[in-house]
């Protein structure tokens, strides 16, 4: 049995009991025992992820508060901090480390899940993920209508805004130290980027 303590690169979970790899649906996802594992389905694909180190942690800790602060306490929305499943489509369940959803679209909260593109993603790249979160996860996003993503570097200390227009990201700049993120969906963030790094 494959566990992903040591983990450092999304593999697939190949010897998972279920549907043939490119088959996977939330139904399949939901029904997984809990094993402590981390999964998530890219384009009917069942993948492991790593676990997340404890830096990994407190910047999603502070991008969650910072969030939680200027969104959620506003009355503008719901922040989560994952894990969370979101299910964007039918062979697509992702844990994003931070989802933002705004009043307009809290409908898409069900009971055991999101249904639907939330406002915002935030993802917390490691060198085990990134061509996950860079590549696979920005095509699936932008397929499914997330507005706002962003990507954080913990080896750059970065965060890149990637904005969606006509269905496509383009980025709005890679950010670092004490510049503010140029983000459309929590326009009034006067937080400067290295105080998610703290």
């Amino acid at each position: 049995m494959t566990t992903n303590e040591g983990l450092s690169v999304v593999t697939p979970a190949d010897w998972v009991p279920g549907p043939r790899q490119g088959s996977w649906t939330y139904d399949d996802y939901a029904a997984l025992p809990d094993d402590g594992q981390r999964y998530e389905i890219v384009n009917g694909v069942l993948l492991m992820t790593p676990a997340p180190t404890p830096n990994h942690q407190s910047i999603s800790g502070w991008l969650t508060y910072y969030l939680m602060m200027h969104i959620q306490l506003a009355g503008r929305g719901r922040v989560f901090p994952g894990p969370v499943d979101v299910e964007l489509g039918p062979k697509d369940v992702f844990e994003p480390d931070v989802v933002v959803l705004l009043n307009a679209h809290l409908h898409k909260v069900g009971p055991k899940r999101i249904i639907g593109a939330p406002d915002l993603v935030v993802e917390i790249a490691s060198p085990g993920t990134a061509t996950l979160d860079r590549i696979s996860k920005y095509e699936v996003y932008a397929r499914y209508g997330v507005p706002e993503y962003w990507i954080v570097k913990p080896t750059d200390r970065t965060i890149e805004v990637m904005i969606l227009e006509n269905g496509e990201y383009y980025s709005a700049g890679i950010f670092r130290a004490e510049q503010v993120l140029p983000s459309r969906i929590v326009p009034e963030l006067p937080v400067c980027v290295e105080q998610f790094f703290l």
